[in-house]
Formats: structure tokens, C-alpha cells, sequence
């Protein structure tokens, strides 16, 4: 076997702090499980002590590393990206960004220039979604590698639930882009038909979207409970008491609550926005809807509701779907990656 090389890995590494993990937490692990050296940064809780500390730590382990992944957002983050890059850059360091944003499509229109440099010269960028890969192959750019977000399948236990009812699971971040204020708009409507409806929301705030949704629950009487954050293990147990998983978002990528959702056997109703059709094929291995629209999603849900053998064999072909992200089969690209 060919050494493993050592890598430097720059993300928001904030799961320390108790924020969700995101893909330096787990990829790093994976990572080093199979033999990689892997330096991280930052897990600075302040968004410019944790820049310096990218900064710092690149430049101390430029003699020591011999390639950089660099977490990549379409957000502010965004320039976290574009200045380790440069660093990189600079000390003639081969570096590979990961495309997380689920917006990062603007960002090659608004940011040119900074695009052109950022994602042009790196060695390659890695798309977790065949959406970023085609948006990024439009833009001009063809060093691009895909490789899947990830699960282990053996942590997500699989139920096909016997009947379905209107108990629905929302799992994300409370922001603007993810439009939380349209499922609470759903289950008003569902509420007001009479249905027996419930919703529980679960995820942190990000931009003070949580409060108002609770406000307004409450104002509305709505049968919605929000539990903060969970760690993953918690929100895999409490999904065995809903029965269909709502994503409302109004732009993704390939987000990794819906592809647990789906190795857990719920079916699935999300908004048509990015990356999700390359995820979900509608009536297939779930249902996908225009996104600002509660009317759709209400549709959507008295279907799955009223037809049980849809609704398993949306859960089933999801299952399917997802075993094929197991990081068994994953990794294999990651090593062939990294090692060329």
C-alpha cells in the first residue's frame, strides 16, 4: 500500500461548541481512520480569531503538509476559502476545495474574478452533488472531482413505517435560506383541514429565525415543538416517532439531514431547488415541490397520507438510494483522489 500522504484540512470545525458537525468533523475522522495524517483547523468559536487561525496554521505546516482541502461556502465563509487559497498559493501548496454551498452558483457569477483564481488553479475541486458539478462545468471549470457526501449505513437504522400520518420531522439549521416559516405555514393549513398534524423542528438558530417561528407558533396555537439542537444519535431516535420529513429550503446543495432522512425510511417531501434533483427523483424515492409553496406541500403530505403502498415504496427506493453513499464505497474515491 502506498503511504498516506499529510494532509491539512481547513473548515469550521465547531462541534466542539456545540454546533452541528460539519464536514471537517466527520471527513477528518474518515480520514485518519485510513491511515491520512490530518491537520485541522479552526475550531475558533469567533469568526475572525478562527480566520487567523486558518491563516496561522497554514502557514506553519506549509513545509509539513503536502495537500490542503479547503471547506468551501457560499456565505461569508466564503472568503475563508478564497484567502487560505491564496496562502496556498503562495507557498506553491496544492490545495482542493469542497463545494458546499448550497448558493455558491452566485458566487461564480458575482465573484469572477475571485472565482476564476480560487477554483481554477486548484488542483482539483471536489463537487458532493452532481448539481455543484454541473454548475460548476457551465461556469468553465473542468478540474472537477465528484465525490457524494457521505453515511455510515449501519448508524441509520432503516423502519418502513406501516401507516402514515401527518407527524412531521423538520431537521436544519433555522434560516432565511432554509425557510423555516413555510412549514409552519403548512401545518396551519393542515391544521385548519382538520388533519391531526404535528410537526417537531429541530436545529439550532443561525440568524434569529428560530425565535419568530416559535412566535408565531405560539401566536397560530400550532402543533409544533422545537428542541434546539440535537446531536445526531438523538434526532435518529426521536425520527422513529414522525412519520414524513419535510425540507422547505430555498437553496442546497446535497444536504445530509434529507439523505438521513432517507436511509431512515421516511418519505420524503422537499422543495425542487438545488442539488434535491439530483437526490430525489419525484415519485420515486420521494415527492418534490416548487419551493414558497404550502399549497404543494399540503398535497404532497394528504398524498403520502392517504396511499401506504406509495408511501413505502418512496421509503424503500430512498433506502436504496442512500445505501450507495455508504463510506465503504465512498472512500474508495477519496484514497484514489488523494493519492494520484
Amino acid at each position: 500500500m502506498r503511504p498516506r500522504k499529510n494532509l491539512l484540512y481547513i473548515g469550521n470545525k465547531l462541534a466542539v461548541h456545540g454546533k452541528n458537525p460539519t464536514a471537517i468533523d466527520e471527513l477528518s475522522t474518515k480520514l485518519e481512520a485510513e491511515g491520512y495524517a490530518v491537520i485541522t483547523a479552526s475550531s475558533k468559536q469567533d469568526k475572525i480569531f478562527r480566520l487567523l487561525d486558518m491563516v496561522f496554521t497554514t502557514v506553519q505546516n506549509r513545509n509539513r503538509v503536502e495537500l490542503v482541502l479547503i471547506d468551501t461556502y457560499s456565505t461569508q465563509n466564503f472568503y475563508f476559502a478564497v484567502i487560505i487559497a491564496a496562502l496556498c498559493r503562495f507557498f506553491k501548496l496544492p490545495y482542493i476545495p469542497i463545494l458546499h454551498g448550497g448558493n455558491l452558483p452566485s458566487r461564480l457569477k458575482n465573484r469572477k474574478r475571485l472565482s476564476k483564481t480560487l477554483f481554477g488553479k486548484a488542483l482539483t475541486n471536489v463537487a458532493p452533488s452532481k448539481y455543484m458539478m454541473r454548475q460548476f462545468q457551465t461556469a468553465g471549470f473542468q478540474n472537477i472531482t465528484y465525490i457524494p457526501n457521505t453515511l455510515e449505513i449501519k448508524k441509520y437504522p432503516f423502519q418502513l413505517r406501516k401507516s402514515i400520518t401527518p407527524k412531521l420531522l423538520w431537521v436544519r439549521s433555522f434560516s432565511e435560506i432554509y425557510n423555516p416559516l413555510l412549514a409552519l405555514e403548512t401545518v396551519e393549513i393542515l391544521k385548519k383541514k382538520g388533519m391531526d398534524v404535528s410537526l417537531c423542528m429541530v436545529g439550532p438558530d443561525k440568524d434569529g429565525s428560530l425565535q419568530r417561528c416559535k412566535k408565531i407558533a405560539a401566536e397560530l396555537q400550532l402543533p409544533i415543538t422545537f428542541t434546539g439542537m440535537l446531536k445526531k444519535k438523538e434526532w435518529i431516535a426521536l425520527s422513529k416517532d414522525f412519520d414524513i420529513f419535510i425540507n422547505t429550503t430555498n437553496f442546497d446543495n446535497m444536504p445530509l439531514s434529507v439523505m438521513e432522512a432517507m436511509a431512515l425510511g421516511m418519505p420524503v417531501v422537499s422543495t425542487n431547488v438545488g442539488g434535491l434533483p439530483f437526490l430525489i427523483e419525484n415519485n420515486v424515492n420521494g415527492l418534490l415541490i416548487p419551493p414558497n409553496n404550502p399549497g404543494a406541500f399540503v398535497n404532497a403530505i394528504e398524498a403520502i397520507c392517504s396511499n401506504d403502498v406509495m408511501a413505502r415504496e418512496l421509503a424503500k427506493n430512498a433506502r436504496l438510494q442512500t445505501e450507495g453513499f455508504d463510506w465503504e464505497k465512498v472512500k474508495q474515491r477519496w484514497i484514489k483522489l488523494l493519492n494520484d
